[in-house]
């Protein structure tokens, strides 16, 4: 049997405004938004190229909630430098990029959502150990 991880609930403030961010500024896709109940909406998106998806709106948590500590979340690419270039020009507050080893799979940028969630982008160009099915 496979377990994939397919979607990650991630805590906002303000659903509009987390929206708005992961569509327009990290260009993801929207998939659903819907209101399941009268105090619930979810908000589905999925970012380019991922078979992971982003919910936002089943957590809710209060304004000034210090999210630093919350969800830490990881974006694979092919082209750091490229990715970082998209992030900035679309607004983002991106790091420089950051070399923790010289090997493939050591270079990274952050940055965080509107509600204080850490974000990393990680390039790798090839995968290398367990073979991936």
């Amino acid at each position: 049997m496979d377990w994939k991880l397919e979607v990650v609930v991630v805590p906002v403030t303000d659903v509009d405004r987390a929206k708005q961010f992961y569509l327009e500024k990290l260009g993801f896709r929207l998939d659903a938004d819907t209101q399941p109940t009268e105090t619930m909406r979810v908000v589905h998106m999925t970012p380019p190229g991922s078979a992971c998806s982003v919910v936002i709106g089943p957590a809710v948590v209060p304004a000034g909630t210090d999210l630093g500590s919350g969800a830490a979340l990881q974006l694979v690419v092919t082209d750091i430098e490229q990715a970082r270039t998209e992030l900035a020009g679309r607004g983002v507050a991106v790091s420089e990029v950051q070399i923790l080893d010289p090997r493939d799979g050591g270079k990274f940028v952050h940055f965080t959502d509107p509600d204080g969630n850490n974000w990393a982008v990680q390039e790798v160009r090839e995968r290398v150990g367990a073979p991936l099915s």
